[in-house]
């Protein structure tokens, strides 16, 4: 089986130990990263079988038009990026495990390392240091600061788990489910959305992007917050509205940002309003981004690959496909 992998920036994954999982299959490893679909399909002419690196590449109906001999998408997670109805029409299979063994440590713990990097100052004292600058203002600790998380899911307890140890108060805010499991766990849950919003220190986005979940964040609940506030976002940039943090920012509420994820990525645009403002401080979507956290979320999509050549496919989202797939 010809397998394609697509946007493994720096060559990563074929040093890792789930790699010999691909041991017999014809495998090809691309390590950049293609807008133009027609240049996509060219190279992905052969592949039978496509492993997306998250959702760095979008799988659309033109694109599964132009691969005749694409059988299976192996990927893990959510995946608003697969047109999946197209991929039915198309005979391809899509193969995405979503959860796990456990929470995603990598992005818990950067997390609370942009909330550090913020409320230190650090990006900015770091720069000033090294331009001989020395100390350019006074940060604020974590401890006694209330939490707010919004998503009571794996990665969100993690963070709580890790913010106790910081000395942090957390409040929970989400669905009316999430809400109900919280409050049963005995977890603090807020007495209302804006209280949520108006009475954390900082608050903390744990939401997977789904249709019903995109712009859950509204211009309205930021008007909430706090001037000195800082909202942290290491889900999904499209779970905020539009344009709503950077409106957001220049009117001071919150009065900072700390974000792994952006609207348009990669983005490369250093002149981009958000990306420039001043109270604004960033990462390059590397929560997941840890050797550790490659082996466990590729371990479980190579092993997707395996089962669907044995026959055995595993987590499969359109099992319509497969009685004609294999």
């Amino acid at each position: 089986m010809k397998v394609h992998i697509l946007d493994d920036w720096f060559d990563t994954l074929s040093y890792l130990p789930c790699f010999r999982l691909l041991d017999g299959y014809d495998t090809t490893v691309w390590t950049d990263h293609v807008e133009d679909e027609l240049v996509l399909a060219d190279r992905l002419r052969e592949a039978e079988a496509l492993v997306l690196f998250r959702e760095r590449t979008k799988v659309t109906r033109t694109l599964l038009s132009q691969l005749p001999n694409l059988r299976l998408i192996s990927q893990r997670g959510v995946y608003p990026h697969v047109d999946v109805a197209a991929c039915t029409e198309h005979g391809v299979l899509l193969c995405s495990r979503s959860g796990g063994n456990g929470p995603n440590h990598a992005a818990a713990e950067l997390t609370i390392g942009l909330m550090l990097s913020a409320m230190r100052q650090i990006p900015q004292q770091i720069a000033a240091a090294k331009a001989g600058q020395w100390q350019i203002g006074v940060g604020r600790t974590l401890r006694g600061r209330v939490l707010g998380l919004y998503g009571y899911g794996r990665i969100g307890r993690e963070v709580a788990k890790l913010a106790d140890a910081f000395g942090m108060s957390v409040v929970w805010w989400g669905s009316e489910e999430g809400r109900a499991r919280a409050s049963a766990e005995g977890a603090t849950v807020a007495n209302s959305r804006a209280a949520f919003f108006s009475q954390s220190d900082i608050v903390s986005l744990h939401v997977r992007l789904k249709p019903e979940t995109r712009g859950l964040i509204t211009q309205y609940d930021l008007d909430q917050m706090q001037p000195g506030s800082l909202l942290v976002n290491t889900s999904r940039a499209g779970l905020i509205a539009p344009g709503a943090l950077l409106q957001g920012l220049n009117a001071g509420r919150p009065g900072m940002a700390a974000v792994d994820v952006f609207d348009t990525e990669p983005m490369t645009d250093a002149s981009d309003p958000l990306l420039a403002h001043p109270n604004l401080i960033c990462t390059p979507h590397i929560g997941f981004v840890t050797e550790d956290e490659f082996e466990v979320q590729f371990a479980d999509i190579f092993e997707q690959i395996a089962a669907y050549a044995a026959g055995t496919p595993l987590h499969m989202i359109n099992p319509e496909v497969w009685p004609n797939a294999g």
